[in-house]
């Protein structure tokens, strides 16, 4: 974060330029121009050449390159394959919605947390992104595609609340009137479910909207697919979002991947609704995404619509998630995987 200046607010590049012997209202022009999605100093033309020369020596601007890129036939989704400076690859994908685009962001290169049903984890963690890294998904995909982007879900590859420094900097910095101005209603973050993490983020009284990665009713089930839910089991997880709501007063999302025969049964659906009484909830139900190396099979629909009849019955709001970019391997981790397989083929 120290050495790189998109990971800086103004007025910490405003020190640093003070240092260089530059004037004050140079850190809104370096902040205004980064926030743009510049790829060089030499784009910023209302500085002086001197200046722009002594940044790039200083603070090189690391710009991610597009290794690869898939669109949908069917729906119009994007799916990036970013390679970072040192070589480590992330994805970003771009969706279409009704009220604007929508971004799914990284956090990490890879992903410790080994649930069964995700390609991100397959290999671990490598390492966590930088600040500008997670910010450069969303400035490189709007100047990529060319649209607008109002929406930012953090749930692509990595565990956000595993990297909560780095992730807390990003938001402030997407969050700035100077920059690109997203609101914080406009954009969730996941998390598998690290009780800690969540306390401390609950403390930030932040306006997201906080996604809980739940996919099971308790912990027998969790404990098969979540390796997270053995240090903090069920009962403490639903204990912090109750502490969460409070503090905040945000509904809090609970996704739920369902999977055949394991979570999607009638009994499960009762149980998840005995306990998320009393919160203010929303089931997000996810139609499994295939995972190469996962023997974990996608719900059948009338599963899914019985599930979701169970939930809404009984007071829990439950939509079943669109089904975006199956078509381009748009799931956490599968082009990465894909691509980092073929590079050591």
């Amino acid at each position: 974060m120290k050495n790189h200046l998109k990971s800086m607010t103004a007025a910490e590049i405003g020190q640093v330029l003070k240092e260089l012997g530059q004037p004050a209202f140079r850190a809104k022009q370096v902040y205004t121009w980064l926030h743009k999605g510049v790829r060089s100093y030499e784009e910023m033309t209302n500085l002086p050449k001197a200046l722009r020369d002594t940044l790039a020596a200083t603070y090189p601007l690391n710009i991610p390159k597009v290794v690869r890129k898939q669109e949908s036939q069917r729906d119009g989704t994007i799916k990036y394959l970013w390679e970072l400076h040192d070589g480590n690859c992330v994805e970003t994908v771009l969706m279409r919605y009704h009220y604007g685009n929508t971004v799914c962001i990284s956090t990490e290169v890879g992903c410790r947390m080994g649930c069964a049903f995700c390609a991100s984890t397959i290999g671990g963690l490598v390492r966590k992104l930088e600040p500008y890294e997670i910010l450069d998904q969303v400035l490189f995909t709007q100047v990529e595609s060319g649209q607008p982007i109002s929406h930012i879900v953090l749930m692509g590859i990595g565990e956000p609340l595993d990297n909560f420094d780095n992730v807390m900097r990003f938001l402030e910095l997407v969050n700035s009137p100077e920059g690109m101005n997203i609101s914080m209603r406009h954009i969730s973050l996941s998390t598998c479910g690290l009780v800690p993490m969540i306390d401390k983020l609950a403390e930030k009284k932040l306006q997201i909207s906080l996604a809980i990665s739940l996919h099971g009713p308790n912990d027998e089930i969790r404990n098969r697919i979540m390796p997270v839910n053995k240090a903090y089991p069920i009962d403490e997880l639903l204990a912090a979002c109750h502490r969460y709501y409070a503090a905040t007063s945000r509904r809090i999302h609970f996704e739920y991947a369902m999977i055949d025969g394991l979570n999607d049964r009638e009994a499960d659906a009762k149980e998840l609704l005995r306990r998320l009484k009393g919160l203010q909830a929303h089931v997000n139900m996810i139609p499994l995404n295939h995972v190469e190396e996962s023997p974990l099979k996608p719900s059948s629909r009338q599963a899914v619509q019985r599930f979701q009849k169970i939930l809404e019955d009984g007071g829990i709001p439950a939509t079943v998630r669109r089904t975006l970019g199956g078509d381009i391997d748009a799931s956490c981790g599968q082009l990465r995987r894909k691509y980092t397989k073929e590079k050591k083929a």
